[in-house]
């Protein structure tokens, strides 16, 4: 929870620098978290309803259908930054972060990119997150 709250307070729109695999994980782990939270009146809603190809969204199912598009525009710029600051850990440009749209290969690809580890040392983006340098890992 602190990864996310650190993200929210001090990196909202922070593209520059660098993030571990731990800060980026647990920011997705708890947006997703908050995200099925905020559906789940309306999934309710609709699963229950009698018709649910006709069904509209009312009250507790309409606001919490609001809070998630809320929810979502607050978000979209610290999930980008994360995003890219843990490329930038990879060794990688903010750039690479289109690789999404690529379809079929593109989501996987830019996966792979998130799950790989950091590039030890200081790189063209900052130093390592995790205060290793690049002669401490060799030496281990």
């Amino acid at each position: 929870m602190n990864d996310y709250l650190n993200v929210i307070r001090q990196h909202y729109a922070d593209f520059r620098g660098r993030a571990r695999r731990r800060e980026y994980w647990m920011f997705y782990l708890i947006n997703t978290l908050i995200s099925l939270l905020l559906y789940l009146p309306f999934a309710v809603q609709t699963v229950t309803a009698p018709d649910p190809e006709t069904a509209a969204p009312t009250g507790l199912a309409l606001l919490s259908l609001i809070a998630a598009g809320l929810y979502s525009l607050f978000i979209l710029v610290p999930s980008l930054a994360v995003s890219v600051r843990r490329l930038h850990d990879t060794g990688r440009s903010g750039w690479w972060y289109l690789i999404n749209f690529v379809p079929l290969v593109g989501g996987l690809v830019f996966l792979i990119f998130m799950v790989l580890g950091g590039q030890p040392g200081a790189n063209r983006w900052g130093p390592n997150p995790k205060g290793q340098t690049a002669n401490a890992v060799a030496d281990w």
